[in-house]
């Protein structure tokens, strides 16, 4: 895609590279305002769970006298797995109010403490006496009338995309109950029994440490939650999640029409990082992930300058995730996101190996986004009105 848009051969897209400097100085900027240190953390959910440097999951899992490393982490997985598939876009009315912190929150992170809550109450667990897990069952059994009240949403705090949230909620629990051998290896199915099949492929590289690559966190991933995915395209029967054909590409096969983004497992994947690392299970290769295709990361550089649409109209138009013009500004901005990761490492100057592009998106590319798109459009909403299923972004 970005070879194609360098050769002007995008239909909805051109790319002005003289706009990517000045953008590297922009989220360098934000970066030292953020981190005054130069040490964000990896770009993971468990970020939205700290307010004011209150670490509300930590508070959470030290009142709670875990009996093994390893429930401990089947909990975490099972809190960030649902977290992170609830965390699509909430729409720009949409609050929620944490009467514990006093804190009222929108978007991502109003989403990561009405989840967080939910959690903690026992909302997705089907054990009165560990309310600190999501079981399968539970999840089957959720509506969109229990996703509103979990989510505090109303008529006059309308969540978006509830109807999708708790479908796909149904159909994790599906997927976790039809695949024992996945997500019930050691207990009962649920989304955390995936920490089991994770630490069983762990290799033990001298026999003191297990360790795990980031590519096997997420084909794990991949291969655990292809179908839960609605709406999506599939090849010879085989789900693809969030994986679009475009049509600039015209390979023989089939498969060589499609541009994969991952966007959601791929944050998830990063998400996990720290959970498998509590559990003692170091994580290798981190940079073969890749950015993230969503709105922040993309909005960045449409708002930049650096994505520009040839149809000015398309400011104002409405598209849906599977059109060319979406595919195409996600692709591009992965392939961006490489691009500019370097430049912001040269101005901060912080090496690849200190620095990781999990930690450019965290200092980063995403807070830029958020703070471009609030500088250029009340609330802060992306540069393009996205029709989603509350899945995708």
């Amino acid at each position: 895609m970005w070879d194609l848009a360098l050769g002007n051969d995008l239909q909805d897209w051109k790319v002005d590279l003289e706009r990517l400097p000045v953008t590297a100085d922009f989220v360098a900027k934000v970066v030292r305002d953020r981190y005054p240190r130069l040490d964000p953390p990896v770009h993971a959910r468990w970020r939205h769970f700290v307010f004011a440097g209150r670490d509300l999951w930590q508070e959470i899992a030290s009142r709670r006298d875990w009996p093994n490393k390893e429930a401990r982490a089947r909990a975490e997985f099972d809190l960030v797995i649902t977290s992170v598939l609830l965390d699509a876009g909430a729409g720009p009315d949409w609050r929620y109010h944490d009467a514990p912190t006093g804190l009222t929150l929108g978007r991502s992170e109003g989403l990561a403490l009405a989840s967080l809550r939910w959690f903690e109450a026992g909302g997705l667990s089907n054990d009165p006496g560990d309310p600190l897990r999501v079981d399968a069952a539970a999840l089957r059994n959720v509506d969109a009338r229990a996703l509103h009240a979990a989510f505090q949403s109303t008529p006059d705090n309308p969540l978006l995309g509830a109807e999708g949230r708790a479908t796909l909620l149904n159909r994790l629990g599906a997927v976790a109950e039809a695949r024992t051998e996945v997500f019930a290896s050691v207990d009962a199915p649920r989304p955390g029994g995936v920490f089991d099949t994770m630490a069983a492929r762990a290799q033990d590289q001298d026999l003191r440490a297990a360790r795990m690559d980031a590519p096997t966190i997420l084909a794990t991933l991949l291969d655990a939650l292809g179908p839960i995915w609605q709406n999506r395209p599939a090849l010879d029967g085989v789900p693809l999640g969030d994986c679009w054909p475009h049509p600039a590409f015209q390979g023989a096969a089939a498969v060589d029409r499609f541009v994969p983004l991952h966007k959601l497992s791929q944050w998830l994947s990063y998400s996990l990082f720290e959970p498998l690392e509590r559990a003692d299970i170091s994580i290798s290769d981190t940079d073969a992930l890749t950015g993230l295709a969503e709105y922040r990361n993309g909005g960045l550089f449409a708002d930049m300058g650096v994505l520009v649409p040839r149809d000015p109209a398309a400011w104002n138009g409405v598209h849906d995730v599977s059109t060319p013009f979406v595919v195409g500004w996600r692709a591009l901005t992965v392939a961006l996101l490489d691009l500019i990761a370097p430049l912001v490492r040269d101005r901060l100057g912080v090496s690849a190996p200190s620095f990781p592009l999990a930690c450019v998106l965290e200092g980063g590319t995403w807070a830029a986004g958020r703070v471009i798109a609030l500088e250029r459009r009340p609330g802060g909403t992306p540069p393009f009105q996205i029709l989603s299923d509350g899945t995708v972004f």
